[in-house]
């Protein structure tokens, strides 16, 4: 059958865009493919880390610093406005891509955590006080938890967490008890980057502005899998970067509500994101630019929208199918085996990735082992230290899939595994 008849995208063209798929791997990593030990084909499965970069964006990199390499927002000469043309446009393709109203509510971050720390710093420390509460799950991502611990102490205000029941999911009814008249910022994650659970993130929106609190959704793992619209959502904040969604790393965005990014202020302070300097006073530039302190990373903001272009002509409800399908055939694969725990929700209502445990064998161990057959997952807590505190265990194996991976990649990760068990058995 071919892939086109197998898969609900062309997998076999979009792997071309990515040469790195086809390198050889277990030799020296000081001369990373170079050595005659690397004579093994590569399986990538660690893409809720980061994902590979596709040629149109690599060359997305290499246009900017051959044609029009200058300094944004602070030139009359052309190369500067081309620069700056640029980069602006490319908050206007992110900003559709989630479905903002416009460029004035994106703000380029270096990744998701920064979004986080933004928020919680400029709106955060000005907002909460003794009196308040911040409502987070359970199964957050240590850029939420830590964040908003941090600042609660420096606040005093109380921080919440919504459990995560024995499938994986969020108890609706708790949620409701916790969101109470002295909840100020809901902050969850849209789809677990462990469990691979996909939140119902509009019903925790609704829950939370019935007590005129707001809401911070961490899009890490779903904007770049699935469709997003944040205004559907009504998400207050949102944030996601591009090294999880085919672009470079050192890039990400903060979308937030115009009205509320406009009543914040500054994050970081110094030259571009300023009107007027005295002795005495500052005034802050328009949004999003009042934000964006210094050189911004402005050939990865470029990037950026180039991935957003590449995704979209896949298509992300495509993207999702593609997503849903790989992880099912993960999960059910996994089941077949005796001794493996697969945490999360059931293969068919899960975001792409399954984080499993195999009986007898660190997951540590199991990643290397799978490493000599070529197969790249990753290993640890996977900055949910809590929620692996939770489920009774110091760290988990997690496989995450994305639009290049194949199913008869995740035959080899079960071979691998195979191998693991009888090693340790």
């Amino acid at each position: 059958m071919g892939v086109q008849e197998s898969y609900p995208i062309d997998v076999e063209a979009i792997r071309a865009d990515f040469p790195i798929l086809d390198r050889l791997v277990g030799g020296d990593v000081e001369t990373p493919g170079q050595g005659p030990d690397d004579d093994t084909p590569l399986y990538y499965l660690d893409n809720a880390a980061t994902s590979h970069t596709p040629e149109q964006v690599v060359e997305a990199i290499s246009d900017y610093y051959r044609g029009y390499n200058a300094n944004v927002h602070r030139g009359i000469h052309q190369l500067s406005q081309e620069a700056s043309v640029a980069y602006e446009e490319a908050h206007d393709t992110v900003a559709d891509f989630i479905g903002a109203a416009g460029r004035e509510e994106i703000v380029f971050t270096k990744n998701t955590t920064e979004a986080e720390n933004l928020v919680a710093y400029a709106w955060g420390l000005t907002e909460l006080g003794p009196d308040d509460s911040v409502v987070l799950s359970e199964m957050e991502h240590h850029a939420s938890l830590v964040t908003w611990q941090q600042i609660a102490k420096r606040t005093g205000a109380e921080v919440r967490y919504i459990r995560v029941d024995d499938d994986g999911y969020l108890d609706m009814d708790h949620a409701a008890e916790l969101i109470d008249d002295s909840t100020a910022m809901v902050s969850v994650v849209h789809v677990s980057n462990t469990l691979g659970t996909v939140n119902p993130v509009a019903d925790l929106a609704d829950l939370a502005h019935d007590h005129d609190a707001l809401i911070f959704v961490d899009g890490a793992q779903s904007a770049p899998t699935r469709p997003v619209d944040v205004e559907a959502m009504d998400a207050d904040f949102f944030a996601f970067s591009g090294h999880k969604m085919c672009g470079p790393t050192g890039i990400g965005a903060l979308y937030g509500k115009e009205a509320i990014l406009e009543s914040m202020q500054p994050y970081l302070y110094g030259g571009d994101m300023i009107r007027r300097v005295t002795y005495e006073e500052s005034t802050w530039e328009d949004l999003p630019w009042k934000f964006e302190a210094g050189t911004p990373s402005i050939a990865q903001g470029i990037a950026f929208a180039a991935a957003v272009d590449y995704m979209e002509e896949i298509g992300m409800d495509a993207v999702q199918a593609h997503e849903e399908l790989l992880a099912e055939y993960a999960y059910d694969r996994l089941s077949e085996f005796d001794g493996v725990d697969i945490y999360g929700p059931p293969g068919d209502d899960r975001g792409g990735l399954v984080a499993f445990n195999v009986e007898g064998v660190h997951a540590h161990d199991l990643s290397s082992i799978v490493n000599d057959h070529g197969v790249a997952i990753r290993a640890g807590d996977h900055c949910t230290q809590p929620l692996h505190d939770k489920l009774g265990i110091a760290a988990s194996a997690r496989a995450s899939f994305y639009v290049y991976n194949t199913r008869e990649e995740i035959d080899e990760l079960i071979d691998a595994v195979t191998d693991a068990r009888d090693l340790f058995a």
